[in-house]
């Protein structure tokens, strides 16, 4: 697999979670895959290859292999990862207690600051 496969991937799996997380998925939240999708240039073929990998994979499986590509990324990749998984977070005008779980979590096991995070979410608006 190549760095940005790893990437692309990571970020699928963990957004999977983030939006499945609260037991509901919006439209907003689909849009905003759709937005993470074309932003970061993720293939079509990348995603139908992922859609059907996740099919058969418990939540458990889907964040080890989310967080398992996205270590294997530069903290450039993995702090803009993030930072998608943030808004993704605040697309829905709901921020769930599970999502910010997932993502604090998240970031302590791939090595990154949330307040790093936050800062550049913030001013990507």
């Amino acid at each position: 697999m190549t760095a940005p496969e790893y990437f692309h991937l990571g970020l699928l799996y963990m957004v999977q979670l983030l939006i499945g997380s609260d037991g509901k998925v919006t439209q907003e939240e689909k849009d905003a895959l759709q937005n993470i999708k074309q932003t970061e240039g993720i293939p079509d073929e990348l995603f139908q290859q992922f859609s059907g990998a996740i099919a058969s994979k418990s939540e458990r499986e889907i964040y080890m292999e989310g967080i398992d590509c996205l270590n294997k990324c530069t903290d450039d990749q993995k702090l803009r990862a993030f930072v998608h998984l943030y808004k993704l977070s605040e697309a829905d005008g709901n921020v769930h207690v599970k999502e910010v779980r997932l993502l604090l979590y998240s970031i302590r096991m791939t090595g990154i600051e949330f307040n790093d995070v936050v800062e550049q979410a913030k001013s990507k608006n």
